[in-house]
């Protein structure tokens, strides 16, 4: 039989956008010649819906809609991620073919840890459920369902499955897809059948979904695989007999299946004969990708997707002569073209004339509109508001902040006159550690780099012009000492550990739990981790009032870490 997975990139709440889609796809499938096509979990309505899922009127739209693609899957089956209302909600697959739904599959194991909050929303399945298209039977589960060691899978290939598939909404983080295959080579060899998995791709927020679809044959061998972050149709042509050979000589399989006799066997729909494919076409096999091309990729789907999706055309991003901003600027102008980039210089008295030079020259080395705003008459302006307030005191903190308050103001009207969206510099080590600014650097709509730590910052400038073969940042950016330069001669290391230091405690602390002991007796510099620890611990409130950025990691703010603010534990 020949099989379609459809990586394809829905939009929460856009069920006339995701019908479109998924018809398209439906009738591509049918045109190669594909006997089933699969989607994404919850494509109907982009996942995750949250809150959406609790009113009445959006889960009947998203019934009717599934009602409307199903009367497009004629010459071909398709099964459809949906939420189905059936006296309690489901995560569901449903079996579209002949002009309507003919069976459906209902989630089994809802994940509810990290960003996923399942159990809020729906009631787990217990069924299962078989499909067969000639001599061909096939499994469908949804997700978390093959991410356990056991049933359904287990369950599925005992019952006779040829093929488990899967309908995943997988979240990204680096790593992800080496990560996934290995688990789906396990289940494939383990239950001695071929393992079908298409994955959702696109931005939601905060989460990405990277795609990377694939099956693996019943030797755990990936056969064909999807390139990641991008939309694509892949084609693979299943062949059961090598499953059936391998498990009639299996013994153990025996065994097992006498174990099963006490459950009833799944209901089996007829899909009907598969079809003859006019030819054999090879099995694409995208290949996996190095961690600062997941990095840029995944950044530049991101914010693509977050800009696209909630209506913006352009963007605008403060470039201060730095490294991140710099970074910032340069996956925008990739990720949206340089004529929906504009960048901003905003010197102040202390922004040294290699800043200023090297803002400007990025800004033509991108393409891209570049315009120049002196705070200086506007600090100047409030210093003198607040001269009898501050009357006796010594100049400190609260005027370096003003400087970063006046940008962050400028920017935000620009943001109201023109309707571009801010894009926040900050990076993971500085929202670590509260070395930013609230309602400063930290303004605007989307942080593109929340969740890149500031060695990764550098690793990915570079990357960028090794990829460009040329100084799409200058190399006087990316080797200057960081700076905010918010006073005469600052360095971020007057503040902090370095950055190479830091973010190792910061990974050790902030992603992996870990305590100041276990660090300490681990080799780690204790002062740095004595300082690291006391700032990150500090700074929760800060982070609360950070704008959305791009999941790349575990475990990143927000989402997925939900720590108290009030909070005297210090592990």
């Amino acid at each position: 039989m020949r099989m379609a997975l459809a990586q394809i990139n829905s939009t929460v709440g856009d069920l006339q956008g995701n019908h479109r889609r998924i018809v398209e796809r439906t009738r591509e499938a049918r045109e190669a010649g594909a006997d089933l096509v699969l989607f994404p979990e919850l494509a109907v309505t982009g996942y995750p819906p949250e809150d959406l899922l609790l009113r009445p009127d959006f889960l009947q739209a998203a019934r009717d809609t599934l009602e409307a693609i199903a009367k497009e899957a004629t010459g071909i089956a398709a099964l459809v991620g949906t939420p189905l209302l059936d006296r309690d909600l489901f995560n569901a697959c449903a079996v579209c073919v002949d002009g309507r739904v003919q069976a459906v599959y209902r989630k089994r194991f809802l994940p509810n840890y990290g960003v996923f909050d399942e159990d809020r929303y729906f009631q787990p399945g217990r069924d299962l459920l078989l499909l067969r298209i000639g001599e061909t039977l096939i499994g469908p589960t949804i997700c978390e369902d093959i991410w356990q060691p056991g049933p359904p899978a287990t369950e599925l290939a005992l019952a006779g499955a040829h093929v488990v598939a899967n309908l995943s909404a997988s979240p990204f983080h680096l790593g992800k897809g080496r990560e996934r295959e290995e688990m789906l080579g396990q289940r494939a060899r383990d239950n001695v059948c071929w393992v079908a998995l298409v994955n959702a791709v696109g931005g939601q927020d905060e989460l990405l979904f990277d795609g990377g679809s694939v099956v693996l044959d019943q030797d755990g061998e990936v056969v064909a695989r999807a390139p990641a972050f991008e939309e694509a149709l892949l084609i693979a042509d299943i062949d059961a007999d090598a499953a059936v050979g391998r498990r009639l000589s299996d013994a153990r399989r025996r065994a097992l299946a006498r174990e099963r006799t006490v459950l009833p066997d799944p209901p089996v729909v007829d899909l009907g004969p598969p079809k003859q494919a006019a030819t054999s076409q090879p099995e694409a096999l995208a290949p996996l990708l190095d961690d600062l091309e997941e990095m840029r990729l995944g950044l530049e789907l991101g914010l693509r997707d977050y800009v696209g999706k909630n209506g913006f055309e352009k963007v605008l991003v403060g470039v201060s002569g730095g490294v991140a901003s710099a970074l910032t600027a340069a996956l925008a102008t990739e990720a949206l073209g340089p004529e929906n980039v504009v960048a901003v210089t905003l010197p102040s008295q202390f922004s040294s004339p290699e800043t200023r030079r090297d803002a400007e020259r990025l800004a033509e080395s991108l393409g891209v509109r570049f315009l120049e705003l002196a705070i200086e008459p506007a600090v100047e302006a409030l210093n003198a508001v607040l001269a009898e307030p501050f009357a006796g005191t010594e100049p400190g903190l609260a005027e370096e902040n003003i400087q970063a308050r006046v940008r962050g103001l400028l920017l935000m009207a620009l943001s109201n006159k023109f309707g571009w969206l801010v894009l926040a510099t900050g990076n993971k080590s500085e929202l670590s550690v509260g070395y930013a600014t609230l309602y400063g650097d930290m303004a605007g709509g989307f942080a593109l780099l929340k969740d890149v730590f500031k060695t990764d910052v550098f690793r990915l400038a570079r990357h960028l012009n090794e990829r460009a073969g040329r100084e799409l940042i200058p190399a006087s950016t990316i080797e200057r000492p960081p700076s905010a330069e918010l006073r005469e001669g600052q360095r971020d290391e007057d503040s902090l550990p370095p950055y190479a230091e830091l973010d190792r405690v910061l990974e050790a602390y902030v992603e992996l739990d870990r305590s100041r002991e276990e660090m300490t007796s681990d080799g780690f510099d204790s002062d740095v981790v004595e300082r690291a620890l006391a700032l990150i611990d500090r700074a929760e409130y800060k982070r609360r009032q950070a704008p959305p950025g791009v999941k790349l990691r575990p475990k990143a703010f927000g989402r997925d870490r939900r720590v108290p603010i009030t909070n005297r534990w210090r592990g």
